[in-house]
């Protein structure tokens, strides 16, 4: 019998990778959504949908996900980020629907210099970061055989991310500033969708809180030269530190992920980061 998937958020880059790539897998039925179809916020939307639908599991790909603007917009981003979670937690437990919930590194202060596991402190330093850690407390409240994974450094060939503003970038004959001082895993938005895809595959639902990025540890410098030089482009690029380009919201130093509990769990073991870079620079070079 065919499980039925609603998938939030279907529109931005994770939403879009999972809900391609278990429309093509018989097992399913996926009902993919975003804000014209399902109101998150709206907890008689979300609890008509699941009326009408006999939903088995629901990945939560939406959020808010403007760092720096959530320094000002704080109750848009604590509407989308904490309470629209909420909402969805609550409706899966009452309907009996395993989720999965997508957080993010920015729930930790970035200033480690080893990878965080799942029992590292949390201390968000960012609005974005603790309505996500918010977020993560009230679906273990309702929902506490839910899924959350956290992850870092999202890109795909769809929507705003860094892969494609330093493509656009590499023509305009500027000099182009990138910071050297910050270190992480660029997580391409394939490989998470083929996690999310392992996770509900898999014989045992483990619930619980895991990390998810690729492999690796680099910073945006380094991985932008490594993203011309696939690209085979050449643009004036200069390594910069954090303080010679200031944002409204702290960017975290340091945000390696340990994958070691959803290896152990699930069996997923994620690719190195270049190897995962590849197809998608060339997917954009080829569009």
């Amino acid at each position: 019998m065919q499980k039925t998937i609603l998938i939030t958020g279907s529109l931005g880059q994770l939403g879009r990778e999972l809900s391609a790539l278990l429309a093509d897998d018989i097992r399913y039925n996926v009902i993919a959504t975003d804000v014209d179809e399902l109101d998150i916020t709206s907890a008689e939307a979300v609890n008509r949908m699941f009326d009408d639908n006999h939903i088995d599991f629901i990945v939560n790909c939406a959020a808010y996900t403007a760092v720096d603007r959530a320094e000002t917009d704080t109750g848009m981003c604590r509407l989308l980020n904490t309470e629209a979670p909420a909402i969805l937690a609550r409706a899966a437990a009452a309907h009996g629907a395993k989720m999965i919930h997508i957080s993010t590194d920015y729930v930790f202060d970035g200033k480690a210099y080893t990878p965080y596991t799942e029992q590292s402190p949390t201390c968000p330093a960012t609005v974005y970061g603790a309505t996500k850690r918010e977020g993560e407390l009230k679906i273990q409240e309702l929902a506490p055989e839910s899924v959350i994974l956290r992850t870092a450094w999202l890109y795909s060939p769809h929507g705003k991310n860094f892969v494609k503003t330093m493509l656009a970038l590499a023509d305009s004959g500027k000099q182009l500033k990138v910071v050297v001082d910050q270190v992480g895993t660029p997580t391409s938005a394939t490989s998470l969708a083929e996690a999310i895809a392992a996770i509900i595959g898999h014989e045992q639902w483990q619930p619980g809180i895991y990390h998810f990025s690729n492999e690796g540890a680099i910073s945006w410098y380094d991985f932008a030269c490594a993203i011309f030089r696939l690209a085979g482009k050449n643009p004036d690029i200069v390594p910069c530190s954090s303080d010679q380009y200031p944002t409204p919201a702290a960017r975290p130093h340091y945000s390696v992920l340990d994958k070691s509990l959803i290896a152990s769990t699930y069996g997923i073991r994620p690719a190195y980061w270049h190897d995962a870079l590849v197809p998608v620079v060339n997917a954009l070079i080829r569009n």
